[in-house]
């Protein structure tokens, strides 16, 4: 079929993610297709080798493997039931692996990586762990993949961390086939606008323990996604305009055939692969074009700041280098699509009601906003994900997703809720920052207000509760960097700065730390990089300090005179501080992640 035209800027855009990646993506390519011209693990194996990789296994499966030379899957599985995202992937295995024997294959698990949950660790000493178990799950993933025996790979996993993590450590064995199987969200329970509000009121203290704890059980309440747009499912938008999961997957409820169904469709495309001899491992299908083609995703549908971080991981993991300008160059271009939670009131559940991914990928491709020659898990291509699944007796099917089914909601490109992405770069003698502009009003896109130092999110909860913030006022929290303290989510700061800004007060934060991606409407320069522990500049901030925040210019800077400026000291990290961020908790096996992480903008890599 005829494409539309490529966007210039988008094509621009690619050009140059291309020329500065050719040096790495030519080695990474080199090391895959070497690995996809060997013989299969069975046939390369040592007999002992063989004998122990299906010892376990039962005898039909051992012969097929073996003797038969059948299509052997490795499953990577993220199942926990701490997890209400992951506790529906119990009985996935077993699908996989019955759906697989009906084909002529087999199927094995291969490992299990950890699974957090950063809406049980947010705000304790767990949520230090976080961002360096992307980097965990993703040796993990290694670690199952390098029996090597496999012919394919499913990843089961949804949530924050999880998917990126299983998404780098498959693209270590990128000569593999290998398609990701998500959960989908639970039902819709209390309204986020609801949550939000009685949060707000509990950091008040208008309402008490057992009214917050009723909320959060209304709003949390079934196996299945968190409802709200935050970076798990962020995760599967991305997911679904990389091609890497059977389309349209991302946000059919757990439970039930059709997505039993779909399930079992995952086993069925990635052994459809192999079987049809189309030559589509994810080394090749994770190219620049793909990297681009998510990152449009996520800034037309306003997804979660974390993946400025996430993506730039993943994508050094196929060898390709992309950095916050790509994200900033393409928000200016690629309009806002959705208004889903915390940039809207909807949740997700309303949104696939609406039209979901597959409308949007649509309106996408047809405004020429992303690439559609690219290569994907389906045969079909880019266009497959342009449709909704349903079943048609027992039958999976697909039908276009159609318009709009509700324009406050979802929308066209004609008819966009912004001309721009969700996402903005901010700059300045601050250094480089990112800001999530959709959820944040007009009115308060430019914020001008004097600094209130803070060297951990306790002290600003603190003064918070004392009285001491109540005025215009720059929030200021450091040390919160990967090198600092792992770089925790701060989404526990939301709802008193929520409260402060609905006083009417000029508010926000600014921080090397990260946001929930479910952080909303008050202005927050996150990410900043490099970070106070590695002498950023927010080391040099004092209280008092006059900063402006301006989310249209795209500048973050302290109005300091220059030479005052660069005539202060650079604060040290307080020792008190480094020692309870390195011990108890586990702190402790993660101090080498600390020491080697790059930079929030390198995507906190800690493997290089």
């Amino acid at each position: 079929m005829t494409h539309p035209r490529l966007h210039p800027e988008v094509a621009r855009i690619t050009a140059r993610i291309i020329e500065r990646s050719r040096q790495g993506r030519s080695a990474y390519l080199a090391l895959v297709n070497t690995a996809a011209t060997r013989a299969r693990g069975a046939e390369r194996m040592g007999c002992a080798n063989l004998a122990h990789a299906v010892a376990g296994s039962p005898l039909d499966d051992r012969f097929k493997i073996v003797a038969e030379r059948a299509p052997n899957i490795g499953i990577v599985t993220a199942y926990n039931d701490m997890l209400s995202a992951h506790t529906p992937m119990k009985n996935y295995p077993d699908l996989i692996k019955e759906e697989a024997r009906k084909h002529g294959a087999t199927a094995q698990v291969a490992g299990g990586v950890p699974a957090m949950c950063d809406g049980v660790t947010q705000g304790t000493t767990g949520m230090e762990l976080s961002l360096f178990s992307r980097d965990v799950i993703a040796m993990s993933t290694a670690v199952a993949l390098s029996h090597d025996m496999f012919d394919a790979a499913l990843m089961l996993g949804v949530c924050d961390k999880i998917v990126p993590g299983l998404l780098i450590g498959a693209l270590h064995f990128g000569h593999l086939p290998t398609v990701f199987v998500p959960a989908g969200p639970m039902p819709s329970g209390l309204s986020n606008k609801e949550k939000a509000q009685t949060r707000e009121l509990a950091a008040q203290g208008l309402v008490g323990r057992a009214e917050l704890l009723a909320s959060e059980m209304k709003s949390y309440h079934a196996p299945g996604t968190c409802t709200f747009y935050g970076t798990a499912n962020s995760n599967q938008m991305l997911l679904e305009a990389m091609g890497l999961q059977v389309p349209g997957t991302a946000f059919v409820a757990p439970g039930g055939d059709l997505r039993d169904e779909l399930t079992r469709e995952s086993a069925r495309t990635v052994l459809g692969i192999i079987k049809s001899k189309r030559y589509a491992p994810i080394g090749h299908v994770v190219d620049e074009r793909a990297i681009v083609n998510a990152m449009v995703a996520l800034l037309a549908t306003g997804g979660s700041t974390n993946h400025l971080i996430h993506w730039v991981a993943v994508a050094y993991s196929a060898g390709i280098t992309i950095d916050w300008n790509d994200f900033s160059d393409l928000s200016d271009v690629v309009p806002t699509l959705t208004h889903v939670y915390p940039n809207g009131s909807a949740d997700v559940n309303a949104f696939q009601a609406a039209g979901g991914t597959g409308l949007v990928i649509r309106e996408l491709l047809d405004a020429g906003l992303m690439h559609a020659d690219v290569l994907t898990v389906r045969a079909g291509g880019i266009r497959e994900y342009t449709r909704e699944p349903y079943l048609s007796g027992a039958a999976l099917a697909w039908a276009d997703a159609g318009q709009s089914k509700d324009q406050t909601i979802v929308r066209s490109v004609a008819n966009p809720f912004s001309a721009s992405g969700g996402l903005k770069l901010l700059q300045g003698n601050l250094g480089r920052s990112v800001i999530k502009v959709s959820s944040v009003p007009d009115d308060r896109r430019v914020t001008e207000a004097p600094a209130r130092v803070f060297d951990s999110q306790q002290g600003l909860l603190d003064a918070f509760d004392a009285g001491e913030l109540e005025k215009d006022v720059m929030c200021v929290v450091r040390w919160q960097g990967p090198q600092a303290n792992g770089m925790p989510e701060l989404h526990k700061l939301t709802p008193p700065l929520a409260v402060l800004q609905g006083k009417g007060y000029k508010v926000a934060l600014v921080t090397d730390g990260r946001m929930s991606g479910a952080s909303g409407k008050v202005p927050a320069a996150i990410h900043v990089s490099p970070e106070a522990a590695a002498g950023g500049p927010l080391a040099r901030v004092r209280d008092g300090d006059l900063i402006r925040l301006d989310a249209l210019t795209g500048e973050l800077n302290v109005l300091v005179a220059a030479d005052q400026w660069a005539a202060r000291t650079i604060d040290s990290m307080p020792l008190a501080l480094r020692q309870n961020d390195s011990q108890g908790m586990g702190r402790e096996l993660f101090s080498n992640m600390r020491r080697s992480a790059l930079s929030a903008e390198e995507g906190a890599l800690s493997w290089i």
